[in-house]
């Protein structure tokens, strides 16, 4: 179902159009239930290729890292720039893709959703956290930096018409510890 802007901003105690079946047995009070979104885009360069391991269920999974940066002039009209690390997971094709053709430095369109998971450390027994975009779907955009792409200087970057989509990507199948997170790099890929 395709919801207008009009119907997402909706007031609160507006009631969906299924809620008086819902609450008929209700002691009089309303709920109302909006439509939520988990969608993440980015576009950025990968940190580091591609780690591409094997589920239990012999399902591939490609792990990898993207930045983002963002730029602006504080009050002082001083550039500033800060960069956020990305995790991102993909499963099946999509991870086998992933492994055979990122790699470090490459411009990358990622589509998904955002997802926290959790294991407990065999080391220190501590709970540990790691919040990860699972690919729906990637594109890539460019070659690498200095990568021996077409043109010179200030030539458009090269478009891949090749867009790798999860034809129903695997669960969220947690494999492990959670690795090290992209922003360890001393080098930035861009």
């Amino acid at each position: 179902m395709i919801l207008s802007p009009t119907q997402l901003a909706a007031p609160a105690d507006t009631p969906s159009p299924d809620a008086d079946a819902k609450n008929a047995g209700d002691t009089g009070k309303r709920r109302s239930y909006r439509p939520m979104v988990n969608k993440v885009i980015l576009v950025g360069n990968l940190g580091r290729d591609p780690e591409v391991r094997s589920l239990p269920s012999g399902q591939p999974v490609a792990s990898f890292s993207v930045a983002t940066s963002r730029r602006w002039k504080d009050r002082d009209g001083n550039r500033q720039e800060a960069t956020e690390w990305h995790n991102v997971v993909c499963f099946g094709k999509q991870a086998e893709i992933a492994g055979q053709y990122l790699t470090k430095g490459k411009q990358v369109f990622v589509e998904g959703r955002i997802q926290t998971r959790s294991w407990d450390d065999k080391t220190s027994g501590e709970k540990k956290y790691r919040t990860e975009i699972i690919c729906d779907n990637f594109q890539m955009l460019g070659s690498a930096p200095g990568g021996g792409g077409r043109g010179g200087g200030g030539a458009a970057p090269e478009y891949d018409e090749h867009s790798y989509g999860s034809g129903g990507s695997g669960g969220s199948g947690g494999s492990g510890g959670g690795g090290a997170a992209g922003g360890e790099d001393d080098d930035i890929p861009f």
